[in-house]
C-alpha cells in the first residue's frame, strides 16, 4: 500500500503500545536512541525498574517450556520438530530429553563448519587437553604463535566468539546450557592474569568433557586447571606459605555450598549424619584442606619446571603431615597428590554436595526457588550415582522429566545472553562472528553492556542466575537497546542484522496475518487477547487489518521491524 505514517508518528505509536504491554517505564529510554551507549545515565543505573509481571502466566505448550529452558529458545522449525517427537507433551518431552542427553547422535556440522570459516588460530589446535594446552602456553604466553601475534587475550576473545555462536547454531542445546552453568559454576575472571586468559579454551575443554559425566571427574579436572590454579591463587600455595582461596570456594562454591557451613564449631563437635558424616564444614576442613592442595601448581618458571602451563606438583612445597578433613583422617607422607584427592573425595560423595549442587539445577532448569520435592529427587540421585560415568546425566533425566518441570512456567527470567541468542536464533540470523570484523565487535560490545559479558564476573561465585539479579534498569534497557540495534540497524552489507522483513513470507501481509506470524515465531504461543489486539492496531495504524502491506513500503517496513522489536520486549518473551 502507498498509504503509511511517519517515522515520527511510527516512534510514538511504539511508545503507546510498550506503555499499553506494561513497560511504560523504560520505552522513552528504549526509542530514545536505536543505539546503544557504553552506559545508561547515571540515574537510570541506580533506579530500579517499577515494571513487574502482571500475576503468574498460564503454562504455554511443552515445546516452549523445552526449548527455552533446555536451549536458548527456538530456532525456525524447532517446535514443530519437538512437536512430532509425539502425541503429547509428555512423550514429546522424553523423546526430546533423551536426544539432547545423547549429544553424540546430533549432527552438529552447521556450526562446526562456521567455526571452522572463522579462522580462528587458537581453538580446536588438538584434541588431547594436555596437547591443546602446552601449544597455547607457548604460543599466548611464551610468545611462539605463528602468527606473531602472541597477546594472551586472542584464546580469549576467539573463544567468546565460539560460545556465542554455539549458543545460536548448536543443535546440541542442552550441551550449551550446561556448559553456561558450569562456566558459573567454577567462574574464572580472565582479566586477573594473561595465566588466566590463554589457557581459557583448555578449560572450556575441560568443562565440555565431563559436563553431562562425572561430577567427581569434572572437579579434579577443573582443580588442577591452569585458569582455575591462577585465579584462585592456588598455584603458589605451600607448606610455608599456604593459601585458603582455592580451598574456601571448593567448600563454598564448588562442592557443600555456604548453606552447608557451620562456622568456628570445632570439627569433633559437628554432628553427624546417619552413616557417620559429618553434616557440614567448618573452617578447620577448610584450612587442613589448604594443606592438603599445597603444591598442586602449573608450570610457569620456577625450579626448572620447563614453563610449559600443565599441571605441576611441586613436591617440596606439599604440607606432608596428617590432616582431618570431614571426619576423614588423612596420613602423613601419602603418594603425591593423594591429600588432594582423598578431599575431592569426601567432598563429591558428601550428601550436602548433593543437595547443594541439585538445588542450583533445579533453580536453573525450574524455578529460583524450586520445589523442594524435585530437589531432593535430583539429589539422592547425585549422591548415589557419585561413582556413575554418567552421574550429571542421570540427575538431569530427573529434573527434566520431573511433574515440575512442565508444570511451571513464568518463575524465571532470561538473562542478557539469553536474550540476544534467543532473538538471533528466533530471527534466522546468518552471522559468523569473526574476528576483526566490526559487526561481530559491534555486537559483542553491545553484549558487554548488558552485563554478562563472558568470563568478566569478577567474583568466583559467577553470574547469578536468579531474576533478581536481573530485572532492574540497567540489564534490562542494555539487553533491549541491543535487539533493537540488531532490528533497526544496517550492517557493513547494507542488510539488517535480524532482517524481520526479509524473514517474512510472501502470503503474510495484512495486520492480522502479521502480528500472528511474528507472535507465533517470536514467542511460539498466542499471546493474550487484549494484548494481540494491541499489537495488531499497531500494525494497521486504523487500516482495515485484513488489508494487505506493501512491504516495499519503508514505512510499512519500519512498522513491521517495530512490531517484531516490542514482542522481543514484552513480557512473554522474557519468561523461561
Amino acid at each position: 500500500m502507498g498509504e503509511g505514517v511517519t517515522s515520527r508518528q511510527s516512534t510514538l505509536s511504539r511508545r503507546k503500545l510498550l506503555g499499553r504491554l506494561g513497560l511504560g517505564t523504560v520505552a522513552g529510554g528504549l526509542i530514545a536512541s536505536s543505539e546503544a551507549v557504553a552506559k545508561p545515565p547515571r540515574a537510570l543505573q541506580r533506579r530500579p525498574t517499577r515494571y513487574q509481571a502482571a500475576g503468574t502466566p498460564g503454562l504455554p505448550p511443552g515445546a516452549v517450556i523445552a526449548l527455552n529452558r533446555m536451549g536458548f529458545g527456538p530456532a525456525p522449525g524447532d517446535i514443530a520438530a519437538f512437536d512430532a517427537l509425539g502425541g503429547d507433551d509428555a512423550t514429546r518431552l522424553a523423546a526430546y530429553v533423551a536426544q539432547q542427553l545423547d549429544p553424540d547422535s546430533i549432527d552438529d556440522s552447521e556450526v562446526e563448519t562456521r567455526i571452522a570459516d572463522a579462522n580462528f588460530e587458537s581453538i580446536d589446535l588438538s584434541p588431547d587437553p594436555d596437547t591443546y594446552l602446552a601449544i597455547l602456553w607457548d604460543w599466548y604466553t611464551n610468545d611462539g604463535a605463528p602468527s606473531g601475534n602472541t597477546s594472551s587475550s586472542i584464546p580469549r576473545d576467539e573463544l567468546i566468539r565460539v560460545k556465542f555462536m554455539r549458543t545460536m547454531y548448536s543443535k546440541r542445546q542442552l550441551v550449551e546450557v550446561m556448559a553456561d552453568f558450569w562456566h558459573d559454576h567454577f567462574n574464572v575472571y580472565s582479566s586477573v592474569s594473561s595465566h588466566v586468559r590463554a589457557p581459557l579454551p583448555h578449560f572450556d575443554m575441560v568443562v565440555r568433557l565431563e559436563l553431562l559425566g562425572n561430577f567427581r571427574t569434572l572437579l579434579e579436572s577443573v582443580s588442577r586447571s591452569t585458569s582455575m590454579l591462577r585465579y584462585l591463587d592456588n598455584y603458589t600455595s605451600s607448606n610455608a606459605g599456604p593459601n585458603e582461596n582455592f580451598s574456601r570456594e571448593l567448600f563454598e562454591l564448588h562442592t557443600l555450598g555456604a548453606e552447608n557451613y557451620l562456622g568456628v564449631l570445632p570439627q569433633s563437635e559437628v554432628p553427624k549424619d546417619t552413616n557417620g558424616i559429618p553434616i557440614g564444614y567448618v573452617d578447620a576442613d577448610v584450612f587442613e584442606s589448604t594443606r592438603c592442595f599445597t603444591g598442586w601448581s602449573y608450570s610457569y618458571g620456577p625450579d626448572d619446571d620447563g614453563d610449559t602451563g600443565l599441571f605441576y606438583y611441586r613436591f617440596p612445597w606439599h604440607d606432608r603431615f596428617q590432616k582431618l578433613v570431614l571426619g576423614n583422617f588423612i596420613p602423613a607422607d601419602q603418594e603425591n597428590l593423594k591429600d588432594g584427592r582423598d578431599v575431592l573425595d569426601a567432598l563429591a560423595a558428601h550428601p550436602g554436595t548433593g543437595r547443594h549442587i541439585a538445588r542450583k539445577l533445579c533453580r536453573k532448569f525450574i524455578a529460583d526457588d524450586p520445589p523442594q520435592a524435585v530437589v531432593d529427587a535430583a539429589a539422592a540421585v547425585f549422591t548415589a550415582q557419585w561413582q556413575a560415568p554418567d552421574q550429571i546425566k542421570q540427575v538431569l533425566e530427573t529434573i527434566l522429566l520431573s511433574n515440575e518441570f512442565l508444570s511451571t512456567w513464568g518463575e524465571k527470567t532470561k538473562r542478557p545472553l539469553e536474550i540476544v541468542a534467543g532473538a538471533l536464533r528466533a530471527g534466522g540470523v546468518d552471522w559468523t562472528l569473526k574476528m576483526e570484523d566490526s559487526d561481530t565487535n559491534s555486537l559483542l560490545s553491545r553484549f558487554r553492556d548488558a552485563g554478562q559479558y563472558f568470563f568478566e564476573w569478577p567474583a568466583p561465585n559467577g553470574y547469578p542466575d536468579v531474576r533478581d539479579a536481573w530485572k532492574s534498569m540497567t540489564p534490562r534497557v542494555q539487553g533491549w537497546r541491543l535487539v533493537n540495534w540488531l532490528i533497526d540497524m544496517d550492517d557493513n552489507n547494507g542488510g539488517y542484522y535480524v532482517d524481520i522483513v526479509a524473514e517474512t513470507p510472501n502470503g503474510v501481509r495484512s495486520a492480522n496475518e502479521l502480528s500472528d506470524y511474528w507472535i507465533d515465531r517470536i514467542l511460539g504461543r498466542p499471546m493474550d487477547a487484549d494484548d494481540r489486539d494491541e499489537i495488531v492496531e499497531f500494525m494497521a495504524q486504523g487500516i482495515n487489518p485484513d488489508l494487505d502491506f506493501d512491504l516495499n513500503d519503508e514505512n510499512i517496513a519500519d512498522r513491521v521491524r517495530a512490531m517484531a522489536g516490542v514482542l522481543f520486549m514484552s513480557p512473554n518473551f522474557l519468561f523461561r
